[in-house]
This record gives structure tokens, sequence and C-alpha cells, in this order.
């Protein structure tokens, strides 16, 4: 059965908006202010080779999907997003052109149980700030990857929504720091007490 891994750029207040800088948010790109070093770029090569799956929200897909045909000098980490099986959570999204795409428009546990069944292996989500809070809403998420950037953006969409969802417990499974002060906190479900 495969598991359903949230993997996040966040910085330290917990906004998770147009890391990339390609939204037009008045921070975006400021993941590139900082550098992950060789372990940080080797991290987020293997999360992505090691997974058989994408499942991303309808505003990452359309980002990802406008981007990654047409980037060069991508290599292997490239193709393999090109290539890979992607399912886009969307009541609202007509088509979905990238390869390998398809659209879950039905219930959201319904659609994942079903991947975690297709699937032996890590089913990658990435971004999708919605899509993240309705899967840790209804305790989809196996396992939680934090990329944290030592940086106080102030404004902006956070990974984790309303303070008045119910409280998760979660459990540190792993720990490292990269680069420029670049931290990545693994996290999986607290056993139930």
């Amino acid at each position: 059965m495969g598991k359903v891994v949230v993997t996040e750029f966040i910085s330290l207040d917990g906004v998770i908006e147009d890391p990339g800088g390609a939204e037009g948010f008045e921070h975006g790109g400021w993941t590139f202010e900082f550098d992950r070093g060789e372990d940080g770029e080797r991290f987020k090569l293997d999360e992505l080779m090691s997974s058989d799956a994408q499942l991303l929200g309808r505003v990452t897909y359309e980002g990802f999907a406008k981007a990654w045909p047409t980037i060069e000098g991508t290599g292997e980490f490239g193709e393999k997003m090109n290539g890979m099986p992607k399912f886009v959570v969307s009541k609202t999204l007509a088509a979905a052109d990238w390869n390998n795409s398809t659209i879950l428009s039905g219930d959201l546990v319904e659609d994942v149980g079903k991947l975690k069944h297709q699937f032996g292996g890590d089913i990658l989500v990435a971004g999708s700030a919605q899509l993240v809070q309705g899967l840790l809403e209804h305790d989809l998420v196996d396992e939680l990857r934090l990329m944290i950037f030592p940086v106080v953006l102030g404004a902006g969409k956070r990974l984790f929504g309303d303070p008045g969802e119910k409280k998760k417990k979660l459990r540190l499974i792993d720990s490292k720091a990269v680069g420029d002060g670049v931290l990545i906190l693994t996290y999986a479900p607290a056993p139930p007490a």
C-alpha cells in the first residue's frame, strides 16, 4: 500500500506561498535566497525519485504544468516530473493536459484511498495548501516533510489553516540541517494515546 507524503518549502512563520517566484506574491522566490547545499539538493532528488505518483491541488498543478514541460536542463529530476503519474484534485479544472495527468473531482477520502491501493510507493504532495489542509483534516497524511528556511515572511498563505482546526499530534522521525541554515524535519502521525 502506498503512503501520502507531503513535502513543503516553508518559512519560519509557516508561509508556503510562492517559494519559486512564479505566482506574483510580493515575497515570491524566497527559497532562492538560500543555498540548500548538496545534501538539500540530494534530499529533493531522492524524494522525487522514490515516489510513484504526485497528488496536487489545482493551483500547484497549473504552475507545475506550465513550467516543467518547458524547463531545459533538468536532467533526471525533470524527466521524472514530466513522466510520472499526476493526479490533480479539483472540482473546477476542465482539462489536465500535462503528460500522465488525471483529474480527481470526487470524494477526497475515497479518491486518496484508491490511490494508496493503486501505488505501492510514495504519493508525493508538494505545495497545494488547500489540498494538504484537507488531507490533514481527514488523517490522510502518512508523512510530512518540511524544508524550513530561515526567514520570516510576515504574510502569505500558510500551511496550517484555521487555528480552530482539531489538534494533530505528530512525531519527529528525522531531522537534519543543510546548506545555509535550512532544516529538514520529517514527521509522521503520532500513534493514538
